[in-house]
């Protein structure tokens, strides 16, 4: 840490040489600024040469940097939420997208031309954060994740440089990229493959949790028999207000990549189960979010397949999920286009045809082992199936064991070997516990 004299200094600076604001605990706005954490900087960046100041003052005094809430206690932390510009070119088909860009921005932009980049399900969730970390969406059978229509970035490195990386330039960062986030620098821009799409159907399906067993089987044999584009998710929730308010739900999340008379034809089984309610996509996707403030944990385990013994496994757990909550049981396919793109890249559990996420939220701390135990449990309950792999975007911090899970051996080595290259003093720590070696 620098001395408080050459501190001052340095901050005075910032202040003065950012085009957006500086906020220091004390402020007015750092604590609206902050997302949850307690960095010692906050820099809101208005664009990349904002965000080349913001890490050369961090280096200058030794500070860690992440993006956003993702920063420790004494960081520097970049806002980039000024960064949001999103640029479409409908005729090659592609989008620049500003490192602070969110789901909603891009799908607007995109959304006239009769486009579509696969995204997360929260509007609310940043797309740079999310491809580069490879998640999972629910276009991702259709077109395949996110982040294999990765064209090319622009990174912020620890060196404080701007630098543009591609499949010819940087091709090693570029790979690491892949999946490896936030850990190699600060991206102030993507170039994606965007997809045609002029039409998207989905609705929420609900149903008494007695028949869980059925409507899994149903929506297995949908998925397992249907066209790439059909895709959704299974889950046990609390139900919505309505006539099974508060109480426990088994849901079938339906979508389709193309128009409702398709979904309706090759959903035609799950509507043939007695549905106790159904929801429009938009009203659905709200049971989905996370809110802020609550008690939380999730967890994931990649499954090599769906045998109707790991459904009755599925369904029990999902009984014995905490009622009434935030908590969701989840369970969605994955094969497609995921299973059928780019192998090279450190995502093993695009091979997984499953994927199981049980994500507990609550309130009261009383309930805080009841709600845990119960993730631990649904782990424990599908471990015969697992792959060993797991989608690191779905899951907190669980150890080096999962990481490497998550990343596969061989490509954890060479990730360290890429962030030795490029962060080999370990400046964007917060991510993943990627280190340089």
């Amino acid at each position: 840490m620098a001395p408080l004299s050459k501190a001052g200094a340095a901050l005075a600076a910032l202040r003065d040489e950012l085009s957006g604001a500086v906020y220091a605990p004390g402020d007015a706005g750092y604590d609206a600024a902050r997302d949850g954490s307690r960095p010692a900087v906050i820099a809101r960046c208005a664009d990349a040469a904002d965000v080349v100041r913001a890490v050369r003052f961090a280096r200058e005094l030794d500070l860690p940097v992440a993006v956003g809430g993702a920063v420790g206690h004494g960081g520097v932390m970049v806002d980039l939420r000024r960064m949001r510009e999103v640029s479409v070119d409908p005729e090659a088909r592609t989008v620049r997208v500003g490192g602070g860009a969110t789901m909603s921005g891009l799908d607007r932009a995109c959304r006239p031309y009769g486009l579509a980049a696969p995204g997360a399900p929260d509007p609310a969730t940043g797309v740079a954060g999310f491809v580069l970390g490879g998640g999972t969406g629910r276009l991702d059978r259709a077109f395949g994740l996110a982040v294999d229509g990765l064209r090319g970035v622009e990174l912020v490195t620890a060196d404080a440089e701007l630098i543009r990386v591609g499949p010819e330039a940087h091709p090693e960062l570029f790979w690491a990229l892949h999946g490896g986030g936030g850990t190699f620098g600060v991206a102030t821009a993507l170039t994606l493959d965007l997809h045609e799409l002029p039409e998207f159907a989905a609705s929420l399906l609900l149903y008494r949790p007695e028949h869980g067993p059925e409507v899994v089987r149903a929506f297995r044999e949908a998925v397992e028999r249907g066209p790439d584009r059909l895709s959704g998710t299974l889950l046990y929730l609390t139900g919505p207000p309505g006539s099974a308010a508060g109480e426990l739900m088994c849901g079938a999340l339906v979508t389709y990549a193309g128009v409702a008379e398709a979904l309706r034809e090759t959903a035609a089984p799950l509507r043939a189960l007695p549905v106790a309610d159904e929801l429009p996509y938009a009203e659905a996707l709200g049971l989905f979010d996370a809110p802020r403030g609550r008690r939380s944990l999730a967890s994931a385990e990649c499954l090599a397949g769906l045998p109707d013994e790991l459904v009755d496994v599925y369904c029990s757990l999902g009984e014995r999920m905490p009622v009434p909550s935030g908590s969701r049981h989840l369970l969605f396919p994955q094969g497609g286009a995921v299973a059928a793109g780019p192998h090279d890249y450190p995502l093993p559990f695009r091979h997984a045809p499953w994927v199981a996420y049980p994500s507990a939220r609550w309130e009261d701390p009383a309930d805080d082992e009841r709600a845990r135990a119960w993730v631990r449990e649904v782990r424990s309950g599908v471990a015969p199936w697992s792959t060993g792999a797991v989608p690191l975007d779905l899951i907190g911090d669980e150890g080096a064991e999962r990481l490497r899970a998550g990343l596969g051996v061989g490509n954890l080595l060479r990730l360290e070997k890429v962030k030795r290259a490029y962060d080999p003093d370990d400046v964007f720590r917060f991510h993943l516990g990627i280190r340089p070696v």
